[in-house]
């Protein structure tokens, strides 16, 4: 193939991607561009006029390089990547962003910026400070706290504090968000580009904003101090400190800044000040310096100059487009109270409509419940008044029933009086019987022990009776069996008819005779032995005398149980 062939088929572009600090851009460049081709492209994109602060940065060995604006993109130290790879950022800083800044894009790049820059502790701030840039930082992101919207958790604090805030106190993510909170609601009514005004209005007053820092040092290889550029001059700190400068030297006092390989050198305005030269690490950090030594300076200078056309253009339109936004913010705000306020009053005008629907719901409801209630109350009226005929009978009946349970009463008690008399004359006739019945039982066991001796005293004297009257008997017997032997002749024997008689009478009258007294005459009342034998006597001798030759005896009985023959 020949070489016009190859030069034919070369390509004629070559692509790169451009990061903002919000969003990523890819463009195609023609092999011809210079760094301020690409520059302007990128500007044109975003749409931003105020484009002496920005650069395009590339990296290169671990180092922060802005491309050249007036040399070839590829003929250039950039990375050869498909595609090129390069950062927008802000190169240059104002002295007072409120008087320089005037698109409202230039401020929102700052403000990420520097945001970013604080976040990564690039720039030093307080605590006390971080706090209130995050509160200004959630204003621009969220617009004016609403406690609806914004419910607890919605902030993370990690992405609006620096790490060394949050580790130098002993705070929960819920009590950073409710410190962060406390100043994001008195915020209100800020709108978004205000509220990034703010924060960098802020933050251009620490010491490490939009200062550029480089080791240098009086001799060669060896570090000493820190060299600061920012758009108020030159400074020169120690290695350990980056916030107060040992010498400073601004633009204005600066006659002469110059550098030969690695040596640099200030030479101030007055003649009899010390000249001071300092050494780089490496010569491309001498031309990174110089860099920034010119565009400071140039800016520096510019702003003391009387503004061209277009910069004055410029103000204007921007202060048009504040006082249109401001009062288009005004306008908003308006409205957006008045909606609140529409709201609150349409919630209003719904609570009380749904207040009135229930009270109205309710009042139904009361009324019929009422009207049953009407009509349960004419049915208990009714009952009531059979009822309150039924107790005015029932009260008459009672109050005839007091009244007969009065007279009751009455007689009761009178009952009651005489009851208790009674009761006590029983006590008392009680007690005497008790007494008498003692004395009785007294009298009765001594008369049953008399009885029983008298008893005793009968028994005995009734066996000397019967004794005695034995004894006799069997004598007068003896005798007159002894008449009657003589008058048969048989003198001093018993007749042997006799015999039988004799032993049966001696047995009867050997037997006791204690069975009933002694006195008894009735001819009902059993006889005692001696009567049987003197009954039986009789009839014996009744019996025995016939109409033989034996004379006829006749036995008696008197009161003193003497037989007589």
């Amino acid at each position: 193939m020949s070489i016009a062939g190859l030069k034919k088929k070369q390509p004629k572009t070559f692509k790169v991607k451009v990061t903002t600090m919000e969003t990523e851009m890819e463009f195609s460049c023609e092999m011809k561009w210079k760094g301020k081709d690409l520059f302007d492209q990128v500007c044109r994109a975003l749409g931003l006029r105020e484009s002496w602060f920005f650069g395009l940065q590339y990296s290169i060995k671990g180092m922060g390089t802005w491309l050249k604006m007036d040399k070839k993109v590829l003929d250039q130290e950039i990375p050869k990547e498909d595609p090129i790879h390069c950062c927008f950022l802000a190169k240059f800083y104002p002295e007072k962003v409120e008087e320089e800044l005037l698109q409202e894009i230039t401020q929102h790049l700052f403000f990420l910026q520097v945001k970013k820059q604080i976040l990564d502790e690039e720039i030093y701030c307080s605590p006390e400070a971080t706090i209130l840039l995050a509160s200004y930082a959630v204003q621009a992101k969220y617009g004016d706290y609403d406690p609806n919207l914004h419910k607890p958790g919605f902030l993370v604090p990690e992405e609006l504090l620096p790490k060394r805030v949050l580790r130098q106190y002993q705070m929960t993510p819920d009590m950073w968000e409710e410190r962060i909170t406390a100043w994001y609601a008195g915020h209100r009514g800020i709108a978004r580009y205000e509220a990034e005004m703010n924060y960098l209005k802020i933050a251009q007053d620490l010491e490490m904003y939009g200062v550029n820092y480089f080791p240098i040092a009086q001799k060669k290889n060896h570090t000493d101090f820190l060299l600061g550029v920012d758009a108020k001059g030159i400074h020169v700190y120690s290695i350990n400190n980056r916030f107060s400068p040992n010498k400073s030297f601004e633009w204005s006092s600066i006659r002469n800044i110059s550098y030969s390989e690695k040596e640099l050198t200030i030479k101030p305005i007055d003649k009899k000040a010390e000249v001071f030269k300092f050494f780089a690490s490496q010569p491309k950090v001498n031309k990174l310096i110089m860099q920034l030594f010119i565009g400071n300076h140039d800016l520096f200078m510019r702003r003391r100059r009387v503004d061209p056309i277009e910069i004055q253009q410029m103000k204007a339109q921007a202060r048009e487009d504040k006082a249109r936004k401001k009062m288009e913010h005004q306008r908003l705000a308006r409205e957006k109270q008045l909606r609140e306020d529409a709201e609150r009053a349409k919630e209003e005008l719904e609570r009380r409509l749904f207040e009135v629907e229930d009270e109205a719901r309710q009042a139904n409801e009361a009324l019929r419940r009422s009207e049953a209630a009407a009509e349960l109350l004419a049915e208990k009226a009714q009952i009531a008044e059979e009822e309150a005929k039924l107790l005015a009978q029932n009260a008459a009946e009672a109050e005839q029933e007091c009244r007969r349970l009065e007279l009751a009463a009455l007689k009761t008690k009178e009952e009651k009086r005489l009851m208790e008399h009674k009761m006590r004359e029983a006590e008392l006739i009680a007690m005497k019987l008790v007494k008498e019945s003692e004395r009785r039982l007294d009298y009765l066991d001594k008369s049953r022990k008399f009885e029983y001796r008298l008893q005793e005293l009968k028994s005995e004297i009734h066996a000397l009776k019967v004794e005695e009257r034995q004894a006799g008997f069997l004598s007068h017997w003896r005798e007159v069996l002894g008449s009657l032997d003589r008058s048969s002749g048989k003198m001093g024997k018993t007749p042997m008819w006799m015999e039988p008689f004799e032993t049966d009478l001696l047995e009867r009258l050997q037997q006791p005779l204690l069975a009933c007294p002694l006195n008894a005459t009735d001819s009902s009342v059993p006889r005692t032995p001696t009567q049987n034998l003197s009954f039986q006597t009789n009839a014996l001798v009744a019996s025995n005398v016939g109409t033989g030759t034996r004379k006829h005896i006749k036995v008696q009985q008197h009161e003193t149980d003497v037989i007589y023959i």
